[in-house]
């Protein structure tokens, strides 16, 4: 018998040149499938195997479902009279940005240990889970990588900031009546996120758990929340309020890295052991439960009035090119009651997000001479801008920069609209041009309105 990696032409040791194939054989794939249980000591009856066969999932890809998973089955209910597993996840192959499977010869291969060094172990993770969704394969790009490098900056910053400012800081008990709106809204909003996550997770949609923690912790959290409860943490003449405001920011942060560790343990092991009272390790932490009573919708309704009409005031300073900081007169017309009233109650997150400097809010406004206007559900916004930008100059900035934007809007519906474009472009280059278009019309709108209100 002779055992060869190559074809031989002769026996070695006799030298004769008939040769026959044995064909009593087995393909690679027959101890592979034996695998759920030979590696827990079968056929002897072991306590590894009693303990963890059958096992509950099997990551695989879709190539090798007939090779490996099917006979996997077989052997399983063959020799242990039982299923190997519950569940099978198959995961996306893992394609470059065009869709093309990646190949030294087309020069067009992501080495994980170059982008491990450039952009971090969890930026690399955090790409790959965000982007696996049911279905579709993953096309890689460096961009995607490198945006959710600059994720694990943000929250490496807000966590920063958060521990910059726990000078006196106590564990202690937040009485009900010190939530503030925005502090009802952000648990609010962290407890839906928990439970969505662990339904997410439960279906295997590691995608969508991905998406849930970025937008809640880089939305919720980082912009608006942090934002709102700087107030509290930088004055002096209530200490409880400000002992308040930074016990529940380092809740949530708690919270946020526990759910963040399975996508980025790096990162998040780090931030964790830099808070007061944390423990051992986040990998042994408990994982977050939902607190029922923590859910508020009204408070989440309410707030959405404010963070419509904060954000149309800092787009209309925007397009028109005045400063974040610059004070503004803004005026709001309601003839909502309710909506009314959230924004007379919490007319201070207005001025303090969007830097306001006169608030008037009622249902008998005029628009003034010279104003710009935007609208949010049930608001009518109007900024004066008498004193703030040169009309005439704005009219012609305002102009050109409709004409341009317009253009551009004209030539990415051209390329959407030309069949060979969707045929053989990747689906992810044509959702970029949808997302531009989108962009571009909604920046039309705006430059159109402004220039109206001018």
């Amino acid at each position: 018998m002779i055992v060869s990696s190559e074809d031989p032409d002769r026996c070695p040791v006799c030298g004769d040149v008939k040769l026959r194939q044995e064909e009593d054989v087995l393909d690679t794939w027959f101890s592979s499938a034996l695998w759920p249980f030979a590696t827990l000591g079968w056929p002897l009856e072991t306590e590894e195997l009693k303990y963890f066969y059958p096992t509950s999932l099997l990551v695989t890809s879709h190539d090798i479902i007939f090779f490996w998973v099917a006979r996997m089955m077989m052997m399983g209910l063959h020799f242990m009279r039982d299923i190997p597993f519950d569940d099978v996840y198959i995961h996306a192959l893992v394609r470059d940005e065009q869709g093309r499977k990646m190949s030294k010869s087309r020069g067009n291969v992501i080495d994980p240990l170059d982008v491990i060094e450039e952009f971090g172990t969890d930026a690399l993770r955090f790409t790959l889970s965000s982007m696996a969704t049911p279905g579709r394969d993953i096309f890689l790009s460096r961009e995607r990588i490198e945006g959710n490098r600059n994720f694990a900056n943000k929250l490496w910053n807000a966590s920063r900031f958060v521990l910059m400012n726990l000078e006196g800081f106590e564990r202690i008990v937040v009485k009900e009546e010190e939530f503030t709106l925005a502090d009802r809204w952000i648990f609010s909003r962290m407890n839906n996120i928990v439970s969505q996550v662990e339904d997410s997770l439960r279906v295997y949609n590691v995608a969508e758990a991905s998406r849930l923690i970025y937008d809640f912790f880089w939305s919720d959290y980082a912009d608006w929340y942090i934002e709102l409860a700087k107030p509290r943490l930088y004055q002096k003449d209530d200490p409880r309020q400000r002992l308040v405001a930074q016990n529940l920011l380092v809740e949530i942060m708690d919270v946020t890295l526990r759910l963040l560790h399975p996508f980025m343990p790096f990162i998040t092991e780090e931030i964790w052991q830099k808070f007061p009272g944390t423990g051992e390790s986040i990998v042994i932490a408990p994982w977050p439960r939902m607190d029922g009573s923590r859910i508020d919708m009204g408070a989440e309704s309410q707030m959405d009035v404010v963070q419509r009409v904060t954000s149309s005031i800092r787009a209309i300073k925007s397009v028109l090119g005045i400063a974040l900081t610059k004070p503004v007169t803004a005026l709001l017309k309601t003839t909502d009651a309710d909506k009314q009233a959230i924004l007379e109650k919490d007319a201070s997150y207005i001025k303090e997000l969007a830097w306001v400097e006169e608030l008037i809010i009622s249902p008998d406004i005029t628009k003034p001479e010279h104003a710009a206007v935007d609208v949010a559900p049930g608001v009518e916004i109007f900024i004066p801008l008498a004193g703030l930008v040169d009309i005439e100059e704005e009219k012609k900035r305002l102009g050109k920069e409709l004409a341009k934007t317009q253009t551009d809007a004209e030539k990415t519906r051209k390329k959407l609209s030309n069949p060979q474009f969707m045929e053989k472009a990747a689906p992810e280059v044509v959702e970029k041009e949808k997302a531009k278009l989108i962009e571009f019309d909604e920046k039309i709108s705006k430059l159109t309105k402004q220039l109206e209100s001018l």
